[in-house]
């Protein structure tokens, strides 16, 4: 099985699951400044020119749910509710609701931040946030409200919906995102950086490049 990934919140959520999981994988690092993800060879796994992509013999993989679900199924994992659809509703209705709405609201937080920074090719503008703390806020609230009483966002426990809507917000303070008055959100951030391989999922450096 391989993993093609860039230091990305996308993939990140992938490697952490496969590393958590103890699933074996080669990680193929794509040169994303060197238009490793426009490459002719690439393009044929993934049209769309993103990361994550997986490949595991003949399946071809692209999103990174749909491959966090399909990590768990090939563990044996209950992240993902595979034999379950009361849970698997539930898994599906936090990671709806983070491509939908908390995605674009915490995106650009985490852009001007963390992906300038990481890739070096602009400077942080400030000034492209002026005015997006207010929806961030109200979604914050939802996720806030939600996790009053709970660990987890889904099933009582970790599934591959906490990957998906932490993998921004977990950069929430030098994205400068405007959590602090949302302690049940904080805290359940803080908690999944318990979890080693959230902690810390990314490959050894070394990896070949796409």
């Amino acid at each position: 099985m391989q993993i093609y990934w860039i230091k990305a919140q996308a993939p990140r959520r992938v490697l952490a699951l496969v590393k958590h999981l103890g699933l074996a994988a080669d990680f193929i690092e794509v040169d994303l400044m060197g238009g490793g993800l426009k490459a002719p060879a690439y393009a044929a796994l993934n049209p769309n020119l993103k990361a994550p992509t997986l490949v595991d013999g003949d399946m071809v993989l692209w999103e990174s749910s749909a491959i966090m679900a399909y990590l768990c199924i090939k563990a044996g994992s209950d992240m993902w509710p595979a034999h379950n659809p009361a849970e698997q509703v539930q898994v599906l209705q936090w990671l709806s609701w983070c491509d939908h709405h908390w995605s674009p609201a915490v995106g650009p937080f985490y852009f001007e931040h963390v992906v300038k920074a990481t890739f070096r090719f602009a400077e942080t503008d400030r000034s492209a946030l002026v005015g997006k703390d207010k929806e961030l806020q109200k979604l914050a609230k939802v996720l806030d409200d939600h996790l009053a009483g709970r660990d987890y966002l889904a099933c009582g426990r970790l599934t591959i919906a906490d990957f998906q809507v932490a993998s921004m917000a977990n950069y929430w303070r030098e994205s400068e995102m405007p959590f602090d008055g949302f302690p049940n959100l904080t805290a359940w951030l803080e908690r999944l950086k318990q979890i080693p391989a959230w902690a810390d999922p990314w490959p050894a450096d070394g990896q070949v490049a796409a």
